[in-house]
């Protein structure tokens, strides 16, 4: 039940006793007793408050009750309020006439009976209230009723003068009404565009489309927005946007739609334009990077492949001169080894560059594990790292048959595993990381990626290789007809090479596994190469169907690089015994799981 504000009653008379009487009688949560003891006092009350009724004491003294109800009914606020004469002497007619005159609407002669009291008060009362209500919905009305012929008014001026064409149509899409612009737009008469006129002026390879859409959304009540084609009566092709949304009744059924149609003939060819400047911009621009990136290349090529040969050939000079001794003669010729093999990886990374982007890199697949390519990786740089003082470690992270992460670190040469040799070695490693790959190429891909690692971390720094599962979803790797059946709940492995070294700043961080792309900093450019290292390791990742991305906080705080694979089946092959789980729950390691072959295809089993 809505709530209702507390009425205001007046109780006039100048003995305290009566108007306690009055207010004991009238006692109610409808009301609010206010209580004066003069005239001069309820006129004062009057001047800022309403009243449902007034109940007043005829024999006052200074002003009795028909004085104080004749300035009552001088006041406009106050002239219509109810009054109602308390008196208990006179009963005479010309007493009862003088009341009425000034404005009584009624007489209670005391004694005074307490539920006709009530009874005539709670009429006023319910009066009043129904009296304010009534005024406020009169209010509220006369509001709405300007309201609404500001808006018409409001809707004819914006209609004549909008620079957009505005129609409205009935429930099966004809129009009822136009404005000034959209004849214009359209190039028809009044009588031409009412109806299914418009639907007539649309393209023809767009009509279907635009009527069958345009029914659809309605149905719907949704809004509709579209861009298409309209052929005007003298020919011309405008593009237009039409946006039109349903008009609702009280009972929220559709009376109609209204719209709006603009022509964005000119907004339309200026896109285009501006597509076309932006292509033939992009062209430009992507045939100045490329001719700097060759200009660039040529000339770390030329430097790359000078340093060493200098170097060759200043040795091939000393030697020839036969003035050396063992000991000179042995570091000259370890020096020419040591060139003669840097601009063999040189001539190789190039070749293979070469061959990646033609197309005719061909891999060699088989079933292996990664366990043992990755430590055949971190045994050849090992010495690398021991020159610089870096701190080279590999985990193998894996989980046993209780689910259970563990990890085996591999920390120094004298604990370095012979994973061939020594089955037992490292337990619990083997079948969790078995793919599906060339081991000459995943060995490059480990390798590049840390000797890259050692390359950019400083003396006493710290080079992490980490080996571990995943249970993350292969299905964005694998291409669809490449999905192998696995019994594991891990779907892919990961190799995840992380350094201290001069990191990678966040805008080269997108370009840093493109071909011939190196940070211009100081220490790259200390360092060499040509660039094609992590170029070589994105294809190399993406033909074994896998992906890699690196992640650095930013220069100077050290990088990480993360190669994802897809694991093989748990399926047995043709030289490989199925080893059961032992009842203390650990996984015994495979070292000869891999049968290495020429084929080009792997099988899980």
């Amino acid at each position: 039940m809505p709530f209702e504000p507390k009425v205001n009653v007046l109780l006039v008379d100048d003995h305290p006793e009566n108007l306690l009487a009055l207010e004991a009688i009238l006692g109610s949560q409808r009301q609010n007793v206010v209580r004066a003891t003069s005239g001069a006092q309820a006129l004062r009350c009057l001047l800022n408050q309403d009243f449902a009724v007034i109940l007043l004491d005829v024999q006052m003294p200074d002003m009795d009750g028909f004085e104080t109800a004749a300035l009552i009914r001088q006041r406009e606020r106050s002239r219509h309020t109810p009054i109602i004469f308390l008196t208990a002497f006179s009963t005479s007619d010309n007493m009862v006439f003088k009341g009425y005159s000034v404005g009584a609407v009624d007489y209670l002669f005391k004694p005074i009976h307490a539920e006709i009291l009530k009874s005539k008060v709670a009429a006023f009362v319910d009066l009043f209230q129904k009296t304010v209500e009534v005024k406020r919905q009169a209010a509220q009305l006369a509001q709405m009723n300007t309201e609404l012929r500001k808006r018409e008014e409001m809707f004819r001026s914006l209609s004549a003068c909008s620079p957009v064409g505005i129609f409205l149509t009935d429930t099966l899409g004809k129009c009822t009404y136009i404005n000034p612009r959209y004849q214009a737009i359209y190039g028809m008469t009044l009588e031409e565009s009412l109806g299914e006129g418009w639907t007539q002026t649309i393209h023809p390879e767009d009509r279907g489309r635009v009527i069958a859409d345009w029914y659809n959304i309605s149905e719907r009540r949704q809004e509709y927005t579209a861009e298409f084609r309209i052929l005007t009566s003298t020919g011309i092709q405008r593009w237009v946007h039409m946006s039109s949304s349903a008009m609702l009744s009280d009972q929220s059924e559709v009376i109609g739609y209204i719209g709006t149609i603009e022509d964005i003939t000119e907004r339309k060819q200026a896109q285009e334009e501006h597509i076309n400047f932006i292509r033939e911009q992009a062209a430009r621009q992507e045939a100045e990077t490329a001719n700097r990136l060759k200009d660039e290349f040529l000339a770390t090529l030329s430097h790359e492949l000078r340093t060493p040969l200098t170097s060759i050939l200043g040795w091939s000079k000393l030697l020839r001169q036969r003035k050396m001794d063992e000991k000179a003669i042995t570091r000259a010729l370890e020096t020419i080894e040591r060139n003669a093999t840097l601009q063999a990886q040189l001539i190789d990374d190039i070749l293979d560059v070469s061959r990646i982007m033609r197309g005719k890199l061909k891999l060699n697949l088989c079933q292996l594990n990664l366990t043992s390519v990755i430590a055949t990786v971190v045994d050849s740089v090992r010495l690398e790292a021991d020159k610089k003082n870096i701190q080279l470690e590999y985990i193998i992270e894996h989980t046993n048959t209780q689910n259970e992460a563990t990890r085996n670190t591999i920390g120094d040469r004298e604990n370095f595993p012979s994973l061939s040799s020594s089955p037992e070695g490292t337990a619990n490693s083997s079948t969790s990381f078995v793919v599906c790959g060339d081991p000459n190429r995943l060995q490059q891909i480990a390798w590049n990626l840390l000797s890259n690692a050692l390359k950019f971390t400083p003396k006493d720094g710290r080079v992490e290789v980490r080996l571990l599962l995943s249970a993350e979803s292969s299905s964005e790797t694998l291409q669809p007809q490449q999905h192998h059946s696995s019994a594991a709940k891990s779907s892919l492995a990961l190799i995840r090479v992380s350094d201290t070294g001069s990191g990678i700043s966040p805008d080269f961080l997108p370009y840093v596994f493109e071909r011939f792309r190196q940070a211009d900093g100081s220490i790259t450019r200390h360092q060499g190469g040509l660039g094609l290292g992590l170029a070589i390791v994105r294809s190399l990742v993406e033909m074994h169907r896998g992906s890699v991305h690196a992640e650095s906080p930013g220069l100077g705080q050290g990088a990480t690089f993360t190669v994802k694979l897809p694991l093989m089946g748990t399926g047995k092959t043709t030289e490989q015994e199925e080893e059961k789980e032992d009842q203390e729950g650990t996984t015994k390691l495979i070292t000869n799981y891999t049968t290495k072959s020429e084929n080009t295809s792997c099988s899980a089993g």
